[in-house]
């Protein structure tokens, strides 16, 4: 996989804390910086998902049960 960089300002005191957290952790800033990315960009998408779900119809679960009786699947 290819590597881009990106350069971004953040607050000197989240910088000194991160410097510190991964110095004393024995962690690379990059693969920190990585994977708090890659964890954020789930989340959202997860969120997106609920809300999809949110919005589609479904059974009462008193009916699918019924369903599954009358099919013979329960």
């Amino acid at each position: 996989m290819g590597a881009k960089q990106l350069a971004t300002k953040i607050d000197e005191n989240i910088k000194d804390a991160l410097d510190a957290f991964c110095e004393e952790r024995g962690l690379k800033i990059n693969r920190f910086i990585e994977d708090a990315i890659i964890d954020k960009l789930e989340e959202y998408e997860d969120i997106s998902d609920l809300r999809k779900l949110r919005n589609e119809s479904f059974k009462p679960f008193d009916e699918v049960l019924k369903e599954l009786k009358a099919s013979g699947k329960l």
